[in-house]
């Protein structure tokens, strides 16, 4: 299938509510227009050469943000950006092969802080109805929002806090992964990539070691399987373990293996959502085990309640430490209250309230957020 129709059909299942017959309705509707669409794509005959173009396809998705926050150590943040501007571009080959890749602008002018940074390219092959084999440069399978991140799909302006820095997305590597769906609604992923390569110069932060296949050292591979389960309609669990044997890449003698736990629920009954998740750390060595950086882990929970096909306020409670394994206070908290609006199922306007408690000499930042977002 058309891939950027899958991110549709996707998009639309996490944003409207299961169980409302209004929802329901408009939900068939679209995905209708977008079989339809399909039909029209590859059911009709053309030249050899129209058939190739359309099996090229392009989308985007991006957002702007407005921070006004407060910071109690007097450097408030008064800022409007560009946060991303992403380009999807998929070519199918045959009913078998296809290409897929998503190249991505932070912060829009690469002469101050902003990046451009290829974000996905692999290649990916179906074996059979229920089994795929990727090869390229993937969003690793942990997590809630690293494989769906696109901005009408979830609640809040910015990503949520745990999923930037314990998991941390969002979190591409090179390298193979098979996936296959059984009929009782698990999908079993297995995968075996290039791995982080983090330092004690960042205390050991594990979103400090995101290389981005990027001349990156592999030294140290890294394994990752996780198991979902999504055989009840409006219900997902899943389980991931991801293990590599030096987290900094045999740079440092003082450190060495790592291992992350990450287990998560999303729920949605009706008008009622909700999102928990919780992941942790585990690094080798005396070098993190000196800084409290032997542990490091992170919880939220995330309640949410469509008000109608086009509103929804959320609330989210969030905890993470990159620093769990000292006997100091150094966890994060975060409150986080708002709404988003969908003028259209692949656009969304967001406002929330957030407010921190943070170790002490560290900033805290408490204001509102607006954001813009869209996707197709």
């Amino acid at each position: 299938m058309n891939i950027m129709i899958q991110r549709h059909i996707t998009a639309l299942a996490l944003l409207l509510p299961l169980g409302a017959s209004a929802a329901d309705t408009a939900l068939e509707q679209r995905i209708e227009r977008l079989e339809a669409q399909l039909e029209t794509m590859y059911g009709n005959t053309q030249t050899a050469s129209n058939q190739e173009y359309q099996r090229t396809n392009f989308g985007s998705y991006g957002e702007l943000h407005l921070n006004k926050l407060n910071n109690r150590n007097g450097n408030d943040k008064d800022e409007l950006d560009i946060h991303r501007f992403v380009l999807f571009m998929s070519h199918e080959f045959d009913n078998q092969t296809r290409f897929i890749s998503e190249l991505e602008v932070e912060h829009s002018d690469t002469g101050s802080s902003g990046v451009v940074v290829l974000e996905q390219a692999y290649i990916e092959y179906t074996l059979n109805e229920a089994t795929n084999l990727k090869a390229g440069m993937m969003l690793m399978p942990v997590g809630i929002i690293s494989e769906t991140h696109e901005p009408p799909t979830f609640y809040g302006v910015e990503r949520n806090p745990v999923e930037t820095n314990i998991i941390p997305t969002t979190w591409s590597e090179g390298g193979v992964m098979l996936s296959k769906r059984t009929q009782n609604g698990f999908t079993i992923e297995a995968a075996l990539t290039s791995g982080l390569s983090t330092s004690a110069s960042s205390n050991y932060a594990v979103r400090a070691g995101r290389q981005n296949a990027s001349k990156a050292l592999a030294v140290d591979a890294a394994y990752t399987g996780r198991l979902k389960w999504t055989g009840m309609p409006g219900l997902e669990l899943a389980a991931t373990l991801h293990h590599q044997s030096d987290i900094t890449q045999s740079l440092d003698a003082t450190a060495g293996a790592a291992t992350l736990y990450e287990t998560h629920a999303v729920v949605t009954r009706g008008a009622f959502g909700l999102r928990l998740l919780y992941a942790g750390w585990k690094l080798a060595g005396s070098g993190p085990a000196a800084l409290g950086a032997d542990r490091q882990n992170g919880w939220y929970a995330e309640p949410s309640w469509r008000l109608s096909e086009r509103w929804g306020i959320f609330a989210r409670c969030s905890s993470w430490d990159n620093r769990a394994g000292d006997s100091s206070h150094s966890r994060f908290q975060q409150t986080d209250l708002g709404m988003n609006f969908w003028p259209h199922p692949d656009v969304v306007v967001k406002v929330d309230y957030q407010n921190q408690r943070t170790p002490s000499g560290q900033s805290e930042y408490d204001g509102i957020n607006l954001g813009l977002g869209y996707q197709f």
